[in-house]
């Protein structure tokens, strides 16, 4: 694991690279079914070690180019990887703007690390990467999402029709923006 870019406090998040592959697929795997209902359909290769390894280079290539950031959440006590969240999608120029994704183990949803660790993210990406605008949507039946958001103070801004493909099925979205202020 790599030295951590942000620290909470029982976090480290570090920028995941393929050197992680082992840690990140073993998330992942553990995570399936946890997982399923929020996310699009994996394929096998999606759970392996060699497609994580190409997952984690293209996201490591996304940070050297400034268009993306991705975290592993790792827990201070144990060293365990134990989420994941990513800043993607960045835009520059009048928008300064980027999406966020996010997910947690079963075993440790509904302890706050979530919301600590994108809070720490939100702080790296205003005030070190220098966006405005993060962007953050939700299935309307998140509720554990949409409670997080809150949270953090994004605030809804629409909702769009078939938006994303989650689990094989075009699903709706809420769509939610946190806007830096000054």
């Amino acid at each position: 694991m790599q030295e951590p870019l942000i620290e909470t406090e029982r976090l480290k998040l570090i920028q995941v690279t393929a050197n992680d592959a082992p840690a990140v697929a073993d998330y992942y795997r553990r995570n399936q079914e946890h997982l399923k209902p929020w996310e699009p359909a994996r394929d096998p290769y999606f759970y392996s070690l060699e497609g994580t390894e190409e997952r984690l280079h293209k996201a490591w290539l996304n940070s050297q180019s400034g268009s993306g950031y991705s975290f592993g959440l790792v827990l201070k006590d144990s060293g365990d990887l134990i989420g994941m969240c990513a800043f993607s999608n960045i835009v520059r120029g009048v928008f300064q703007a980027c999406h966020l994704g996010y997910s947690i183990d079963g075993a440790w949803e509904g302890k706050g690390l979530m919301s600590e660790a994108i809070s720490g993210g939100i702080a790296y990406m205003f005030n070190e990467v220098g966006l405005h605008r993060i962007m953050a949507n939700h299935l309307p039946h998140n509720r554990r999402s949409e409670m997080l958001l809150r949270k953090l103070g994004f605030e809804r801004e629409g909702y769009a029709k078939a938006y994303l493909m989650i689990n094989g099925v075009w699903q709706d979205h809420v769509l939610n923006a946190l806007v830096r202020v000054g």
